[in-house]
């Protein structure tokens, strides 16, 4: 079980406090309370999503890192879920390119129980040049129903969804379809037919997102 980290410049934002994003209230069920660890003034910039598989291949986890690149560099606020694969790949490519460039973590957990425990040195670097946010409550672990809630925060406050590689079968899927319920735009880099981490983009495409073949391909569909 992960282990809490320091509570220490965690805040917490209820529903009416004047930081509380108001994107999230196009949900029809909007989180009672946030908890925030890092810059709250953040909130304000326009966010893009990059999600995609924890079992990446090695060119999902370039391309999640060239898309994060261009789009922070562009203006936005790159937001992910802090998973293994795609998630990570955004986050660290985003860090990369140094400060005035940030990103958002939205946790399956309490943002003091860092999961995966492999990410606990880069959560920490989000803290600092970013935001770990999270509608669970400080020490609740990671469960399984708390991913597509999870999902659904990604969502609403991006501008738009990136999905980079996903099974037919994805958590990833889950957040476009919402991203899409909620007027969002949607983007999917296509992949081979027989490669299965393409099939979830593939189908994505065929039901009505954008194909995105350069990250130019977004920034001309995006308004910010």
């Amino acid at each position: 079980m992960p282990k809490p980290t320091p509570t220490k410049h965690i805040a917490r934002i209820a529903q009416g406090d004047k930081n509380y994003p108001s994107r999230l209230h196009d949900l029809y069920d909007p989180p009672g309370n946030l908890y925030i660890e890092g810059d709250l003034s953040l909130l304000t910039m326009p966010m893009i999503a990059i999600v995609g598989s924890r079992n990446a291949s090695i060119e999902g986890l370039n391309n999640a890192a060239t898309f994060a690149k261009a789009l922070s560099e562009a203006g936005l606020l790159i937001v992910s879920g802090l998973a293994r694969g795609v998630d990570g790949a955004a986050h660290r490519a985003t860090l990369g390119l140094g400060p005035n460039h940030f990103t958002m973590a939205v946790c399956g957990a309490g943002v003091d129980v860092i999961y995966p425990k492999e990410h606990l040195e880069l959560a920490r670097n989000i803290s600092k040049r970013g935001l770990l946010i999270s509608e669970q409550a400080l020490g609740a672990p990671p469960r399984p129903h708390h991913f597509p809630r999870r999902n659904r925060i990604i969502a609403a406050l991006s501008i738009g969804v990136v999905v980079v590689e996903a099974a037919e079968r994805s958590g990833s899927l889950i957040t476009a379809r919402l991203a899409s319920e909620l007027g969002r735009e949607v983007f999917a880099i296509p992949g081979s037919i027989q490669n299965p981490l393409s099939t979830g983009c593939n189908l994505l495409i065929q039901q009505g997102a954008k194909l995105a073949r350069n990250p130019l391909d977004v920034l001309e569909e995006l308004v910010f």
